[in-house]
């Protein structure tokens, strides 16, 4: 029995053999398969199809780390100081409930106006002030808990419409005690100065009012405050004592101002840098 080869042998094409050293190689060429079936299969190389996408390096991505940790940071430190507030507030509030802490109160017992004498020279070249004040004055500690250590006062008396000075004087330091009521007499308040002419011009018209000079006393110190076994740094305070009614004595007898309807007031006197609040 005789076997013979298929009339239609499978054909097979292979690529070309590389070029030479030095040559220039051009695309592939093609490959052709034959299968048993007779069908071609053709693998062709096409340097226009699409390249797979890759995502491009960004260098933004570098500095994400960093911006995430200072916004942690920040969070934190707001997040603190809130808790701290928050503890300050609870704190206070406990410490208020407890003690139930009180201003100190002032009051003007009496004022004697001893002189009080603007003297102006003929051409009215210049005008001369001399003022002496005798006054009572009481503090009071109306708190069980706390005690006040008061520093020397400064005290100066002014106009109440123009701020026109009139004298000043000075008050010992001393210290308050709970529901204890301190009363100094005999304070004085003088000067003797000069005055230029615009502020000459803001005195006068208050010399001639009938019912009284109005006049203003404030008070300056600082204070500390000791609750317990706790004690407080030194606060500036300004004591204003005004609505007195003062008037121009006759003769040598000192004349008695009106201080029925003075009310005296404390406030804060915080200084941050040059100013004072």
């Amino acid at each position: 029995m005789s076997v013979f080869p298929s009339s239609k042998p499978a054909a097979t094409t292979t690529a070309a053999p590389p070029p030479a050293n030095g040559a220039t190689a051009g695309p592939p060429a093609a490959t052709t398969t034959a299968t048993n079936g007779g069908a071609t299969k053709s693998n062709l190389y096409n340097p226009t199809s699409r390249q797979p996408y890759r995502q491009p390096y960004n260098r933004r991505h570098h500095h994400r780390p960093r911006r995430n940790y200072c916004c942690c940071c920040c969070f934190w430190t707001i997040l603190i100081i809130l808790i701290l507030a928050l503890l300050v507030a609870i704190a206070g509030s406990i410490l208020y409930v407890l003690y139930r802490p009180h201003r100190p109160s002032f009051t003007l017992a009496s004022l004697r106006v001893h002189r009080l004498n603007l003297t102006t020279t003929a051409d009215s070249a210049s005008s001369h002030l001399s003022t002496l004040f005798n006054l009572t004055l009481s503090s009071k500690n109306p708190n069980s808990h706390l005690t006040f250590t008061y520093d020397p006062f400064t005290l100066s008396c002014v106009t109440s419409n123009n701020d026109v000075f009139i004298g000043n004087g000075t008050l010992p330091a001393f210290i308050s005690n709970s529901k204890n009521e301190t009363t100094f007499k005999g304070v004085v308040i003088t000067t003797s100065s000069d005055l230029d002419a615009d502020t000459v011009n803001n005195l006068r018209p208050d010399l001639k009012k009938k019912n009284g000079i109005p006049l203003k006393i404030e008070m300056d110190t600082k204070v500390t405050v000791k609750m317990d076994g706790l004690k407080s740094k030194k606060v500036g305070i300004r004591v204003t004592c005004d609505d007195i009614k003062g008037t121009v004595p006759k003769g040598k007898s000192p004349s008695v101002a009106n201080v029925s309807g003075s009310k005296c007031k404390v406030d804060l006197r915080i200084k941050i840098w040059k100013w004072t609040f």
